[in-house]
């Protein structure tokens, strides 16, 4: 009866906490705040319809995170074979559909064209995280190792060859990193990281050489241009002409920026692609180092945020996933901004939440969505505990 009596009143005290003050404000501010640099770079640069479509996206995208915030994420472990299927199903399907500009990689949808590869990274995490804890207690590192990189390699491949290279190697990465985060021992995570590099060798070297050609040729030119930069562009060489415009276009930018009527660069549109894979470069020309600092100042809360999460996960699901949706933020934050100052290969990685994208801002707020249940369930559960004590 004491038990009981003691019990009772925790959980309804606990439940009835308001809901703001569960979730993690800061992940929510950093998000809408890179938002709100999207519009204004979009704006800015002579895009107002796709600048009004971002804030579109952006609204539907917070409304899923927040309602996904309210569910315990926990229960997704249940549908892990669901999510998998629909991962692979959906990246399959695209080679029904038409290509755009040689690429197969989208749903055509009445509102907007829905990028499977995209939605799959989200899928992809949840499916993981998982799989992972499932296997981590019944099987030994090396045989889950191979399991976890298998699953991911599957629609990596698939993706590749829509073709998607980036979006590939993010698949790659946040399984990489699950492993990380689930303890893998180090010498296992050196040989895979060994057995990585000796692969990306015989694709971009080894395999054009002896008459096999693995991937197409604009993506192993997007691989090796960068090495080469900023020295003059050959002919015909599109990637080389874009990498050096978006450097020119960060160069020219200074202390404050040229201005929305100043930035020739995105308002001539001498920078292709400058609303999507290259609008750091926009931001860079247009606002100069004040603007890029305030977007990486939103970027570092929000990775800071995410990292917090991942430790003060309530379980090692909730871990795994939390450090699932940190890679996938990190390296598309690292490549795509490497990619616009020219330290990191051109492949077509969207900046989250900057990028113009239906599929990308709503799959990011996603994410963030699932970070937030994170943080909301080990709230609660620090919060039971610390009354357990007090009584």
């Amino acid at each position: 009866m004491n038990v009981s009596a003691i019990q009772r009143p925790e959980e309804t005290t606990t439940s009835r906490t308001p809901y703001v003050l569960r979730i993690d404000p800061l992940l929510f501010l950093a998000a809408i705040g890179l938002v709100v640099c999207s519009y204004v770079t979009l704006h800015g640069s002579g895009n107002g319809s796709l600048a009004s479509r971002q804030l579109m996206y952006a609204g539907g995208g917070l409304v899923l995170a927040v309602v996904l915030s309210r569910f315990d994420y926990t229960i997704l472990r249940e549908y892990r074979y669901v999510f998998y299927g629909i991962l692979i199903a959906l990246n399959v399907i695209v080679f029904g559909f038409s290509s755009v500009n040689g690429a197969t990689r989208w749903i055509p949808l009445p509102f907007f064209q829905l990028q499977p590869s995209e939605v799959g990274k989200v899928l992809l995490v949840v499916a993981l995280s998982a799989f992972a804890v499932d296997r981590s207690r019944r099987h030994g590192e090396r045989r889950v190792l191979a399991l976890i990189m298998l699953l991911a390699l599957v629609p990596a491949m698939i993706v590749i060859k829509q073709p998607d290279l980036g979006t590939g190697l993010v698949y790659i990465v946040i399984a990489c990193v699950i492993l990380l985060f689930l303890g893998i021992a180090w010498r296992y995570l050196a040989g895979l990281a060994a057995l990585f590099l000796v692969a990306i060798v015989c694709v971009v070297a080894v395999a054009p050489a002896v008459g096999v050609q693995v991937l197409q040729p604009y993506q192993q030119q997007r691989l090796t241009t960068f090495i080469n930069a900023p020295n003059p562009c050959p002919q015909k060489d599109a990637t080389c002409y874009q990498l050096q415009q978006g450097l020119i276009a960060v160069g020219s930018g200074g202390k404050t920026g040229q201005g929305t009527v100043g930035a020739t660069q995105a308002r001539f549109q001498f920078l292709p692609e400058g609303q999507t894979d290259f609008i750091f470069a926009v931001i860079g020309e247009t606002y100069g180092f004040a603007g890029a600092a305030v977007v990486l100042s939103l970027y570092a809360l929000l990775i800071w945020r995410s990292l917090r999460i991942v430790t003060m996960s309530k379980n090692l699901f909730g871990t795994l996933i939390a450090g699932g949706v940190l890679a996938m933020l990190m390296f598309q934050v690292f490549v795509n901004i490497g990619m616009t100052i020219g330290i990191m290969p051109v492949t077509g990685v969207p900046l989250p939440l900057l990028s113009y994208g239906g599929s990308s801002v709503i799959v990011t707020f996603l994410a963030i969505g699932l970070l937030q249940s994170i943080h909301v369930q080990a709230r609660i559960a620090q919060s039971g505990k610390a009354r357990v004590l007090l009584v």
